[in-house]
């Protein structure tokens, strides 16, 4: 078992709920902290911190989305994206602005992969965007690692006790994107139609995609 990942344990602990409830945390009075003195210091000016956080914002799930879509019904992609997610993702014209690597982990009918960051929110943001609140907090980055099966529980997501669950950590240098399981019915789905029903939580690993709705073309 590496470094970076975690098997699911039969613990049993009181939890706290997942909840996006917590002050401010260390890392991020230490971001601010770090971003004025970069600031007094003269190494970046307001305005390239500014441009900065704007390229994060344009980044959001619909990229990672696509991802998912087009290694469903693109069987050589699909290869190569497990191979090296990083260049897969060039591919499609989606840009990294720093030197993370990213390790795409592929759900199947035996394992489930769940995805944390243990220390801080280390996360895939040029293909998901900004986290969601509750992948910083403490008790999802606590319980994720030792009943990762309750806390997807929580999240409405019953696996199998005969399916193996993979909780693989993040770090700063690495980060991870569930390739989640293709639904039924989706069989006459175009790849747009596909990236419709591929959501953020999905490929994070708390939730599976849905069949489409009664209505849609299958």
């Amino acid at each position: 078992m590496s470094e970076h990942e975690h098997h699911d344990h039969a613990y049993d602990h009181d939890h706290a709920p997942i909840v996006a409830s917590e002050a401010p945390g260390y890392y991020d009075v230490m971001e601010t902290a770090f971003q004025e003195l970069m600031i007094e210091k003269g190494y970046f000016t307001a305005g390239e911190i500014r441009r900065q956080i704007e390229v994060l914002d344009s980044r959001n799930p619909a990229l990672g989305a696509k991802v998912v879509a087009r290694a469903w019904t693109d069987p050589d992609f699909k290869t190569r994206l497990l191979q090296n997610g990083r260049t897969a993702c060039e591919e499609l014209g989606i840009t990294f602005y720093d030197e993370t690597q990213l390790i795409v982990l592929e759900n199947t009918p035996k394992v489930h992969n769940l995805i944390v960051c243990t220390l801080c929110s280390c996360y895939p943001r040029p293909v998901l965007g900004l986290p969601p609140d509750w992948y910083k907090l403490k008790p999802y980055r606590a319980r994720a690692v030792y009943e990762p099966r309750k806390v997807l529980e929580e999240f409405g997501t019953n696996i199998s006790d005969d399916v193996e669950i993979r909780v693989s950590d993040s770090t700063a240098i690495q980060r991870y994107l569930v390739l989640p399981m293709r639904p039924a019915g989706t069989v006459g789905l175009d790849e747009e139609q596909l990236a419709a029903l591929v959501t953020r939580d999905a490929m994070i690993g708390v939730i599976q995609v849905q069949p489409p709705s009664q209505g849609v073309a299958a």
